[in-house]
């Protein structure tokens, strides 16, 4: 009710639920209903017909411009199958998302409670600050060694403030792509493609 009211006093089109309606997360939904599973895009765990018709999930940038201004931003997909009220890390700055000049953009991917319970994306700049590790050495930290161990699956891309890229993951996959200004571009979704 909040949201709504502050869009009707923002002068915010307003749209009935239906147009929100999904035939495929609500099919994917059905199916997962009567169990305690979860669906993400990229998760290992998966039935195998879940995403048989097309992709849905997460979407990060990262960017550093020409006087190193960094910046990140995360969208969500969601889970289907999510418990009532829960939060998951995409929103929450230090966690799914962050940007410090000093060190590092970070946007993940992944199931957010292993995410928030690392602090993901500050731990990663704070490994850099504090102990001098590179972007990718920062990341490899968390991601594949820190999140594992307390059943964190996913991912996370990262720029630094010399324009270095990073994207790493623990996943089956990961949508990703890059883009630099001397027009090197590359994009992956799987661990065995070139990053």
């Amino acid at each position: 009710k909040g949201a709504n009211d502050f869009a009707a006093s923002q002068n915010i089109k307003s749209v009935p639920d239906e147009y929100f309606f999904s035939r495929f997360r609500y099919d994917q939904w059905q199916q997962l209903k009567s169990s305690d599973s979860y669906a993400l895009d990229h998760s290992q765990k998966q039935p195998a017909n879940l995403l048989s018709e097309k992709k849905f999930g997460t979407v990060g940038a990262v960017a550093c411009d020409s006087l190193r201004n960094i910046a990140a931003a995360t969208s969500t997909g969601g889970m289907t199958n999510k418990s009532y009220g829960r939060i998951g890390d995409s929103p929450l700055i230090g966690i799914g998302t962050y940007a410090n000049n000093n060190t590092c953009a970070i946007s993940c991917t992944g199931h957010g409670e292993p995410f928030i319970k690392a602090v993901a994306a500050y731990d990663v700049s704070c490994l850099m600050e504090y102990k001098g590790m590179s972007l990718q050495q920062a990341m490899t930290e968390v991601v594949m060694s820190k999140l594992p161990k307390i059943e964190g699956e996913g991912g996370m891309i990262g720029v630094d403030a010399a324009g270095n890229t990073a994207l790493i993951f623990n996943s089956a996959g990961m949508y990703r792509g890059a883009k630099s200004s001397d027009g090197k571009s590359f994009v992956s979704i799987y661990k065995d493609q070139d990053q």
